[in-house]
């Protein structure tokens, strides 16, 4: 199916990691994505009553569809009828969360360009009116995950818009991120970074 932008502009997507042989270190996360992965957890923190947290659905508009059966509808065309802000939000503890989650196959940075301006911009609104907000990272073919609160990315971006580079060093997201292990249940407990990073006095 052909998934387009509200201009035009095809929709890449997240692609799926490469496929490599699990280690002992993540036998809870094989043949996960990161989406996946966060939205299982999610659902445990729902279920265990520790936070509310949902998957922003994006409103799509059809455009093409093809009936090669009588019983079946295959959509060959569709368009986002509106730009796409960040991709989960929630609350915990009375406060309001938002985070975009990506990942790249990079070993060694993170593309900005796996972000967009509008998303920026929802960033800086969402800290503007007292809100959590932070992006969560993976580093597909090394299977670490981090958590990387907002302004940095947004210092990142603005640095990138100016001339600056166009990706963030693993280095530098080491250092001012925050490494989230994998795990059983939850998967990505993030909640628990989100704890220490933005409760503790």
């Amino acid at each position: 199916m052909a998934l387009k932008y509200p201009g035009g502009k095809e929709y890449g997507g997240n692609k799926p990691s490469a496929a490599r042989r699990p280690t002992a270190a993540d036998y809870a996360n094989r043949g996960m994505t990161l989406e996946e992965d966060l939205n299982a957890t999610n659902e445990y923190y729902r279920e265990h009553g520790i936070a509310v947290v949902h998957k922003k659905p994006t409103p799509v508009q059809i455009v093409r569809v093809d009936y090669p059966k009588r019983s079946a509808a295959v959509i060959k065309e569709a368009y986002f009828r509106q730009a796409s802000t960040t991709d989960y939000n929630g609350v915990y503890r009375g406060k309001y969360i938002d985070f975009e989650a990506k990942e790249t196959r990079n070993k060694t940075a993170f593309p900005l360009k796996n972000f967009h301006a509008h998303q920026i911009r929802h960033m800086e609104q969402v800290i503007a009116h007292g809100g959590i907000c932070f992006a969560i990272l993976r580093f597909s073919a090394l299977n670490e995950t981090y958590l990387l609160d907002a302004s940095h990315l947004i210092a990142c971006w603005n640095e990138q818009e100016a001339g600056g580079r166009k990706s963030i060093p693993k280095r530098e997201i080491e250092r001012c991120g925050h490494y989230i292990p994998l795990g059983y249940q939850p998967r990505i407990d993030y909640i628990s970074v989100v704890e220490n990073v933005y409760f503790t006095v």
